[in-house]
């Protein structure tokens, strides 16, 4: 709580948080019972509305926080509390921290807010996205990029979205920028030479990185190479140089309406790992896994973390390997996890083990190789968590793997993001009955009918060909799975009779709970990225069909968004997707005039298209948004309380969860205001108790930085576990 320092003030206060009178309570109207604190917030202006009231207490097994907003009479309750010993403050825009009191559940604590003595220090507090936003672009007229002998812009930048496209993939993808980690620049002479230094730097044998700390390093440098070096260091050393000399953003709103009614408790999470994702349950029936384990995936370290949230323990569940067999690999790399209808935890792997598969080539052992053979420079696999046998299942498969989500039919077919070439699943009925790989997994490629014929020529040596999937990845992560050379004769050609491959980092992917067609973020290249949508069929492979929608090309050549990260589907069929340049983007195919035929490449149907701006400064001279969204989650069941149908993005540069309603065209920002630097990749939503109300429904997610010491907390912070309830009213308990 370093901030609570600001400028030595409140070492000149004197008593800032006073036990209140019984008499004082029930004038106030605040109620309480035994396992709540409750009470007003008043400054100097009188009641204080708005404001987070944030209890913390370090007596439990693990550390707790509960954090609630105060009602527009500056009254509070934080409910639920564990029995422990709390240091509850208040903090605020246009606030400094208040001095901690000590208060124990059952009592009623009045508080005394500080007025903050000036916009700087008022600043201290705001969400890392509006300090970004203080950063300055090279101009739209500085385009395209003529190099370092140039305009110092790199000869790939085209246009100034290509610029910020990178910013915000690339430059966001492991932590916030615009933290007091990343903004302040202490003890450098020279700004351009500091930033320089500071990319180089990389932390060897640090916990939360595993041994991944020398291949980051190596990413923060090409990326600063990417913009032209020299010009991006200079971007930045300007911004670092401005908020020194005393710049500051402008003021973000407080809660309003019902961002007020949210409930937020926090618990450490995974003994100082990398937690990537978190998964609670099955999206298709939320109550499974009820009052069960938070689990998180360790990265870097490879393991599956589990957090009770009944007594805030961790458990390490070790990602084994077996090529050659060992119980724990750390290389294992397991990045997102999703919970089947059983309770089991079905994970991705980044790094597979071995040899490749001779089955994943083989078309006389595999009908899915003689169609698309899919091979790579190593086996891969997925893992396999079964709780009730508190066993660690690693299953082959064809595919690369990033995210996952499970369709909607009797065969209970699991699907995974990932792969350049391809999207792959597992049938988990077959994987059952069988435990036979081959059996059991399938992938279909990416190939659009342009040839309009209404259905894919079963001959790929026929396709037109993405002449090379790497350099349709815009150097972002991912390796390419390099398809059979046979299907490559055709690259670099595009007959317009023919039907045609397309290629690509497919990210996010989720899948429609009307028709079971799987749809994928293909965020490659950035700008413009674009969805897929893969339709199976009755008898895959060759029954699979692709379709393919980006944003919409601008009469100036910009597009109406950029880099696509996520998509979830809602109950009538309507795509919800987060971009990365700032907006939520809502596709609705019904209305596309054209999905099929040698036009249908991607900008066939701007008609199905609308966008909403996310609720936040715009960067300095651009119409682009600060924050950055990295997933998208539609509640199908209304959990979490604010309508059936509403989609979610996760804040990951603004220490939030976004709800956007779709009746009203309104947002609602729950933000986590402590400790700073609360970085969520993903989330869902569990009932653990249909009977209980608003106490027994919850959303979940994770602070997911890959530095974790960013945090206003500094060295020795954890990964939090972070839970928002909604209630009723802000008095509610």
């Amino acid at each position: 709580m370093a901030l609570r320092a600001i400028i030595g003030l409140l070492a000149s206060v004197s008593i800032v948080g006073l036990a209140g009178s019984s008499a004082s309570g029930a004038a106030s109207g605040v109620q309480i019972v035994g396992d709540d604190i409750g009470g007003v917030v008043k400054s100097s202006k009188g009641p204080e509305a708005g404001v987070w009231v944030i209890a913390e207490t370090h007596d439990l097994k693990s550390p707790l926080i509960k954090i609630v907003v105060t009602d527009d009479q500056g009254r509070y309750v934080l409910p639920e509390l564990p029995n422990a010993k709390y240091q509850v403050w208040v903090r605020g825009y246009g606030l400094v921290d208040s001095k901690p009191v000590e208060a124990t559940p059952g009592h009623k604590i009045d508080l005394t807010a500080i007025i903050a003595p000036d916009a700087k220090a008022a600043a201290e507090i705001y969400p890392a996205n509006y300090w970004w936003s203080l950063l300055r672009p090279p101009p739209a007229n500085k385009f395209p990029g003529t190099g370092a002998q140039g305009n110092g812009i790199a000869l790939t930048m085209k246009t100034q979205q290509d610029w910020l496209g990178h910013m915000k993939e690339n430059c966001q993808f492991c932590h916030q920028l615009g933290t007091a980690a990343t903004r302040e620049l202490p003890g450098a002479a020279n700004s351009i030479e500091g930033w320089a230094e500071r990319i180089q730097k990389v932390r060897v044998g640090d916990i939360s990185l595993g041994d991944h700390a020398k291949d980051l390093g190596a990413q923060m440098q090409n990326n600063m190479a990417r913009f032209g070096r020299e010009r991006g260091l200079k971007m930045y050393a300007d911004w670092g140089d401005r908020i020194a000399a005393g710049e500051t953003p402008p003021m973000p709103p407080r809660p309003k309406g019902v961002e007020r009614n949210v409930v937020i408790t926090e618990w450490d999470f995974a003994g100082g790992h990398f937690v990537h994702d978190e998964a609670t349950t099955d999206k298709r029936n939320p109550t499974v896994n009820a009052h069960g384990p938070i689990y998180g995936t360790d990265l870097h370290v490879g393991h599956l973390e589990a957090l009770d949230p009944a007594t805030g323990a961790t458990t390490e569940i070790d990602i084994p390997g077996v090529s050659p067999p060992v119980e724990h690999r750390p290389g294992a790399m397991v990045h997102n996890p999703m919970v089947d209808d059983k309770g089991r935890v079905w994970m991705s792997m980044r790094e597979g083990e071995g040899k490749a598969y001779d089955w994943c080539s083989d078309g006389n052992q595999s009908k899915f190789a003689a169609y698309f053979p899919n091979v790579g420079r190593q086996g891969k696999e997925i893992a396999l968590y079964d709780p009730s046998a508190k066993k660690v299942d690693i299953i082959p498969v064809c595919f690369d793997s990033h995210h996952v989500n499970f369709g909607h039919t009797k065969d209970d077919i699991v699907y995974f993001s990932g792969d350049f070439n391809v999207l792959g699943w597992i049938n988990t009925k077959v994987w059952d009955e069988t435990h036979d790989a081959k059996k059991a997994v399938g992938w279909c490629p990416f190939v659009l009918d342009t040839s309009g014929d209404g259905k894919i020529d079963p001959n790929r040596a026929n396709w037109n060909q993405p002449a090379d999937p790497l350099a349709a990845a815009g150097g972002a992560e991912g390796s390419a799975s390099p398809a059979g050379a046979d299907s490559q004769a055709k690259a670099d050609t595009h007959e317009a009779a023919e039907d045609t491959r397309i290629a690509g980092f497919p990210y996010g992917m989720n899948v429609s709970p009307v028709d079971d067609s799987i749809w994928v973020a293909k965020y490659t290249p950035t700008v413009p990225s674009g969805l897929i949508r893969l339709e199976p069929g009755r008898n895959p492979p060759e029954t699979c069909k692709t379709e393919y929608y980006e944003p919409p090309k601008l009469a100036n050549g910009n597009y109406a968004a950029f880099n696509a990260r996520e998509v979830d589907i809602d109950s009538k069929g309507i795509a919800w997707v987060a971009f990365g340049s700032g907006q939520l983007g809502r596709f609705d195919r019904s209305r596309c005039a054209v999905k099929a035929g040698p036009t249908a490449t991607g900008q066939q149907c701007p008609e199905g298209w609308t966008f909403y701006q996310a609720p936040e400064p715009k960067l300095t001279g651009t119409n682009v948004g600060s924050g950055w969204y990295y997933l998208t989650w539609v509640d199908l069941h209304n959990v979490f309380g604010l309508g059936k149908d509403v989609p979610f993005m996760p804040g990951s540069n603004s220490d939030s969860i976004l709800a956007f309603l779709p009746d009203s065209r309104k947002w609602v920002e729950m933000r986590v205001p402590y400790p700073l630097s609360f970085y969520p990749r993903g989330m869902d939503a569990r009932i653990d108790d249909p009977k209980a109300g608003w106490k027994g429904r919850e959303i979940w997610s994770v602070n997911a930085t890959a530095t974790p010491w960013h945090q206003e907390t500094g060295e020795g912070s954890f990964e939090k576990v972070v839970e928002f309830q909604l209630r009723p009213d802000p008095l509610a308990h």
